[in-house]
């Protein structure tokens, strides 16, 4: 009931995908049968480029998906709230990802998929060079030099 209600309040921000996101060419990741995902998914793509430097620093990986462009990291829904992710991230509602077919590269030893959202934030916007902004989206992120 409550995801119910927040969903509708951020219906004009945020849209549920469905049928449509797979008609605009975008597929879902799916998930191994084993795992729960009560929270619901989104995911997080991030430049290949920067696939291996964030999983080796990460504490704890969940499902973890790539193609020759991006890797995708499963979050629970909503992780996009109030976080401004750097221009060079895609976020994808329910999981549903450009249809380049993405393969899963990680499954968790637990039987959740998900990466933890805040420490995922924090190391692409290391890696990225960017300041991590809680703001809400619209505000421009900064730049910021990197050892």
């Amino acid at each position: 009931m409550l995801r119910h209600a927040l969903a509708q309040l951020l219906g004009a921000r945020r849209t549920r995908p469905g049928e449509e996101a797979v008609g605009r060419g975008r597929v879902p990741l799916p998930l191994p049968p084993a795992l729960s995902a009560s929270l619901g998914c989104d995911a997080v793509g991030v430049p290949a480029r920067y696939g291996f430097r964030l999983m080796s620093h990460l504490p704890r990986a969940g499902c973890v998906f790539a193609d020759a462009d991006r890797w995708w990291w499963i979050v629970p829904s909503g992780s996009d709230l109030d976080l401004d992710w750097p221009e060079q991230v895609s976020y994808a509602t329910g999981g549903y990802v450009p249809a380049g077919r993405p393969k899963l590269i990680h499954a968790p030893d637990s039987r959740t998929p998900y990466t933890p959202p805040i420490p995922l934030f924090l190391m692409v916007c290391q890696v990225t060079g960017v300041a991590p902004s809680w703001a809400p989206a619209g505000r421009r992120p900064r730049a910021v030099s990197t050892p």
